[in-house]
């Protein structure tokens, strides 16, 4: 996606600035490329780029729960640049993403997670932030492999979305998680209601948090566990075997918590995420002899989250010209935080 924005600051006559990235998905702590372009005004300006990463997230508080802007990372990729009056000027740029950057697509369908690039220039101490460039990452080798191998067993894809808040007992870095909800495999369904699965990724590895949702009186509330994958194993693993295990950890776990334990949100207490929002709800995930493909529930879902995504997008766009540009007040600060 390109955009092109007047600089507000500037006023008539200001430079203006398209932003593009390499077309294409990018991997999880990957690297980010693309190129900001200017074009200068009336006159010669010293300007400053940053780019931002931006998360949709969900919030829960005491009033209910909505969605908010999160800056989870900052690049400056151009500082003290002279841009000549009508002149062009192209800055490209190479970013390393973070490893627990959210999954947005797999195997080439869209799960719903708004995630994008925002290009902030500031000029004679005058900042101005366009608009959102969505930004697609696809899974890794290791996170497709445990996603397929639920597919071969079975299990089946029902919504996507980021939360807001930590897990505790784990080394997650971000102020926000992704969790992947999954309806159980016909043989789970006596004792699981659902079973939602967050990618904790680092360098070498990454954990596997599990957090299930049981049915019976005896072993029903949640369980949760934590399940170390090392990268190198990947390809050496019967993944089948192996998920099918930690699920049998989880319908079998005697405690409510088993593993690393609740998820901490900014209040301090563990929130019920049976619930689900946003534009990935209602996609199906098919199992078949290729392992996991997302599919369509009645014909109208895929247009649907494609739409709603989109008009996320559009609305960031439609503060930005209202506005001074920066819609992401809630963004902001959750990049401090971070």
């Amino acid at each position: 996606m390109v955009f092109k924005r007047l600089l507000g600051s500037i006023g008539i006559g200001g430079p203006t600035v398209d932003t593009v990235l390499s077309p294409g998905p990018v991997l999880p702590g990957a690297t980010l490329t693309g190129e900001v372009r200017l074009h200068g005004g009336n006159g010669d300006v010293t300007v400053d780029i940053t780019l931002e990463l931006l998360a949709r997230v969900e919030v829960e508080a005491d009033g209910g729960e909505g969605h908010g802007d999160v800056v989870f990372d900052r690049y400056a990729v151009g500082e003290d640049l002279r841009l000549p009056g009508g002149e062009p000027l192209t800055v490209p740029f190479s970013l390393t993403l973070p490893w627990e950057t959210p999954v947005t697509e797999l195997y080439g369908q869209p799960l719903g997670i708004v995630l994008g690039v925002r290009t902030e220039v500031a000029v004679a101490g005058s900042r101005d932030k366009g608009d959102l460039d969505p930004l697609t990452v696809r899974p890794l080798p290791a996170q497709e492999a445990v996603l397929e191998a639920f597919g071969q067993l079975g299990f089946g894809f029902v919504s996507a979305d980021l939360e807001y808040g930590r897990i505790g007992g784990t080394s997650q870095q971000l102020p926000f998680y992704q969790e992947i909800e999954i309806s159980p495999a016909p043989r789970y369904a006596h004792a699981l209601k659902e079973v939602e699965v967050t990618f904790l990724a680092a360098p070498h590895g990454m954990d596997v948090v599990l957090e299930a949702d049981r049915r019976g009186h005896h072993h029903g509330g949640d369980a949760l566990n934590r399940f170390p994958v090392a990268y190198e194993d990947v390809d050496r693993t019967d993944w089948n075997t192996v998920v099918g295990g930690w699920v049998e950890r989880l319908v079998h776990a005697h405690a409510p918590y088993a593993g690393p334990g609740p998820s901490q949100h900014p209040g301090g207490h563990h929130e019920d995420h049976g619930h689900r929002s946003g534009p990935g709800t209602g996609a199906v995930v098919a199992a078949g002899a290729a392992g996991v493909a997302v599919g369509v529930a009645g014909g109208l879902v895929a247009a649907e989250v494609v739409d709603e995504v989109g008009d996320l997008f559009e609305d960031e766009d439609s503060e930005d010209s209202e506005g001074d540009g920066d819609s992401g007040g809630d963004g902001d600060s959750g990049g401090d935080d971070s």
